[in-house]
């Protein structure tokens, strides 16, 4: 198949679009984050990105802002326009009244109700339609709207700080603070960007963290929610996680007993695992089908060892502190042990970069 050709003057414009997507990267759950500009030539008519679910989508401000102009122009979107009825009318519908001339899409929208209607509809109506400009770039602002789409469950984002020697904690369990302010100011903009922090019952009983964003200013996000996987209901009352701050939800075994101090908290029963846990893959299909499109993990070794294992963790985002712990202190992952090194789990760097006095990197498992 031939890929169409976009000359430098469509990348300059999608790219345009992407940097306006990316303004809704803390407050479009669960929604997709999507850009639209539209452009007669080099001239910019309109811009517009989708603020917030339930509210209008990015081609509809793009084209206000153009009015009439936009007829005989070019709409370069970031992702297929929709083609259905939702909380909003149709974009395709809008691009098509506007009577524009020729839309460029950076990626398809893998949702049923939109997967290559929109682009028909705009075609039927006598449009042209290009596909794929910067599609990988769209694809990465919304990897976790494709991944609870197309796979049935959200997107794992497993979050370690360790020293340099591998280390989360000491032998006590004091893990105040391994790294500096600036690494975890960048955590809270993850965190933001997740639909759920997830974490286990045992970091809870540990360390009470409140699990909650904590952004500059007045800067908008979504509150994620709070997944505590809590097989047997032990989180106390009092707890952060019960604070009413950011919603929760505690993910049990079936047939748990509800404290009283729980019996108003939201629970959902997850079928047991292999092991004494709860099954990891049904609790991700879980917060899937209720809209969770990426989870960022802050665990103990335990939990983020056994999503990596089980071939569960996307991403591992790790902040490498210039100090050391020790040989008794605490490792980051808990992993079974390999009969050669054939076996050991190879990583993917996708980006690598210094935040204050710490390094940051980016990692996915090989393919």
């Amino acid at each position: 198949m031939t890929r169409p050709f976009f000359p430098a003057m469509d990348h300059g414009h999608m790219a345009h679009a992407l940097r306006l997507a990316a303004r809704g990267m803390h407050t479009t759950q669960p929604n997709p984050r999507v850009g639209c500009v539209i452009a007669r030539g080099e001239t910019v008519l309109g811009t517009g990105w989708h603020p917030k679910a339930g509210e209008p989508h990015a081609e509809v401000f793009a084209l206000r802002e153009a009015g009439e102009a936009a007829r005989g122009a070019t709409a370069y979107v970031t992702l297929e326009p929709c083609a259905h009825h939702g909380r909003t009318p149709p974009c395709a519908d809008a691009l098509i009244a506007a009577g524009v001339g020729r839309v460029v899409i950076a990626h398809e929208d893998p949702f049923p109700q939109v997967a290559g209607k929109g682009i028909e509809k705009i075609r039927a109506a006598g449009i042209g339609v290009q596909v794929g400009l910067m599609r990988d770039a769209a694809h990465e602002l919304n990897i976790g709207f494709f991944s609870r789409i197309q796979r049935g469950r959200p997107w794992v984002r497993v979050k370690l700080a360790m020293s340099l020697d591998g280390r989360t904690a000491l032998a006590n369990g004091s893990s105040k603070w391994i790294t500096g302010e600036a690494a975890r100011n960048d955590v809270q903009r993850w965190r933001a960007r997740a639909s759920a922090i997830l974490s286990g019952s045992g970091t809870v009983l540990a360390d009470d963290p409140r699990l909650t964003v904590r952004l500059p200013g007045d800067e908008p996000f979504v509150p994620p929610l709070r997944a505590i996987l809590d097989t047997h209901l032990r989180t106390p009352a009092g707890f952060h996680v019960l604070d009413g701050s950011a919603p929760t939800v505690l993910l049990h075994a079936e047939g748990a007993a509800v404290p009283p101090h729980l019996q108003t908290v939201r629970r959902a029963a997850i079928r047991a695992g292999d092991g004494k846990g709860l099954d990891l893959r049904a609790a991700l299909h879980w917060l899937a089908q209720h809209d969770v499109n990426e989870v960022h993990v802050e665990a103990g070794p335990v939990l983020c060892g056994a999503l990596l294992a089980e071939g569960l963790a996307d991403e591992l985002l790790v902040y490498i502190a210039p100090v050391l712990l020790g040989s008794s202190a605490r490792p980051m992952l808990q992993l079974p042990p390999l009969d050669d090194m054939a076996s050991r789990w190879k990583l993917d760097t996708i980006d690598r970069r210094q935040v204050g006095d710490d390094t940051r990197l980016l990692m996915r498992p090989a393919a």
